[in-house]
Formats: structure tokens, sequence, C-alpha cells
């Protein structure tokens, strides 16, 4: 195989990735992701675990292209290495060049569900982002698109019509996965999909997301809190601590053979659960 073909394989690359804000306060301007090394394959799933406050969060955004962003002190910077998105160089991108490469990267992010759109329709909000790009795309077609994604994350067609507001807290999350969706992302960003959502379902929403990217063949990077729910969604893993990837790859091999004391600690914290 030709180091061309290796290359376009590889959807997201980050090599000695450091991100930062830019923030007129110390304490805030600190390095938030430190030297981060990581690859995420064409049709490959990674979930990010870490402690609040690990730089997970921060590294999705900058993933999710939601990075140097002018005038959002709530964007992180760019501050070493380098980040590729679909054989995209990230840092210094130009505003059109980045909307163009935002058409293929979907972005869920933390409690998506809360932000839907009140004053429309289940349907509306899951089509909104065609029309953002195409006013005048076919309406039948994008209702028809919508009634499949909606399908899709188990949710009963009849509820197109409903407002969010009407809507559970899960099922909203299921609508804000359908949307990020449903331009056909060749990657797919989910910031803590579970966030806030009852015990009972997160693992419904785990298992929406995990079998729409096997069926889609989409890159995935899923940050999650819940570490005993990563086994149901893939097998490969990265460990953030303190704004550093201290563990990454398959599950087993990252825990048993931990380098790090994190990732020691959260091993036994996940056997111990898993014993209970």
């Amino acid at each position: 195989m030709s180091r061309r073909t290796l290359d376009e394989d590889i959807a997201v690359k980050a090599s000695d990735l450091s991100l930062r804000y830019n923030s007129p306060s110390q304490i805030t301007r600190t390095v938030a992701v430190d030297g981060a090394d990581l690859e995420i394959r064409r049709g490959e799933l990674l979930a990010v675990v870490g402690e609040t406050g690990s730089g997970k969060s921060t590294l999705a955004r900058a993933v999710a292209l939601q990075v140097e962003v002018r005038g959002d002190v709530r964007s992180p910077i760019i501050h070493g290495g380098s980040l590729t998105v679909l054989g995209h160089e990230v840092r210094g991108m130009r505003r059109r060049a980045r909307a163009r490469l935002s058409r293929r990267v979907g972005y869920l992010r933390q409690e998506a569900g809360q932000h839907l759109a009140p004053r429309l329709s289940v349907e509306e909000n899951i089509i909104e982002p065609i029309f953002q790009i195409d006013e005048r795309f076919d309406r039948h077609e994008a209702g028809a698109i919508a009634a499949t994604l909606l399908d899709a994350v188990h949710l009963p067609l009849s509820m197109l019509s409903a407002m969010p507001h009407e809507l559970s807290k899960g099922q909203r999350q299921r609508v804000a996965i359908a949307r990020s969706l449903v331009l056909e992302p060749d990657v797919l960003v989910a910031d803590d999909p579970t966030a806030g959502i009852d015990v009972t379902v997160r693992g419904q929403i785990l298992d929406v997301i995990a079998r729409l990217q096997r069926r889609r063949s989409f890159a995935a990077l899923i940050v999650t809190a819940d570490l005993a729910e990563v086994r149901r969604i893939t097998d490969t893993l990265a460990v953030m601590h303190r704004g550093r990837i201290v563990g990454i790859g398959p599950i087993d091999t990252v825990f048993d053979d931990p380098f790090h004391p994190y990732v020691r600690r959260l091993g036994e914290s996940l056997g111990a659960r898993v014993e209970a």
C-alpha cells in the first residue's frame, strides 16, 4: 500500500498538538491541551475519557474545527504542533476554507439537545443545516432525509411535527444526533453526548451513535465521562490527564500495561465497578 493511500485513510491527525485559550486572565490562558498525539482512521471510533479539566472537551472542539475563531474567547487556539482534519491543516485556516470543511465534520456539543431552536419543529431542527447551505434545496427531499434520520435514532415519525419542549431530554438529544448527521459528515465529534441524561437511557444514546457510525463508516471522536459504557461503543480509547494523553490504544492494552499512575487508578476503579 502506498504512503499516499495510508495518509488518505487518516481522518484526524494531531502531532504534538497544544491548545490554549485567548483570555486576558493568566489563569484561563494556560495551556489546556499539551503535546497531544493521536490518529483516527476513517471508519474508526475513538473514545476520549478523563476527569473534569483534563482537556478532553478542548481537544474535541479543536477536531470539530471550533478553534481559532476570531473574537470568541471560548474558542481554543492552536499554540503548538499541528492538527489535520480530512487532510487539511487546521492551524491558520481561512474562514471560507473552514466553512467548507465544516460541512464534512459533524459536531454534537455538550447537551446539544438543550440547544435546539425552540420555535422550530423536530423536522425543521434536523434539516436546518441543509438550508443554511442551500436555501433552494427541495423541501420534500429534506423531509424524507429528516424522516430517515429520525427513524435511525429510534424515534417515531410522529415526532417530526413536535416542538422541542414536548420531548424528554433523552429524545431531544437523539434529535440533536440526527441533526449532526444530516450533512452526512466524514467525521463526527460528540462531546459527552450523555451528559445530563438519565442513567437509564445513557447506554441507548451511545448505542445509537455507535450503530450509525458502523453503518455509515465515518470517523468519530466521542468524549465521555462514563468509562463503564465505553466498551459498548468501541475498543479504542484515549485517556487524558491534566492536558496530556497518558494512554491510547486498544482498551485492554491501555489498562493491562499502564505507564501512568492515573491510568492505573482508572483501570482499578473500572475493575472494581465491574466486580460490584
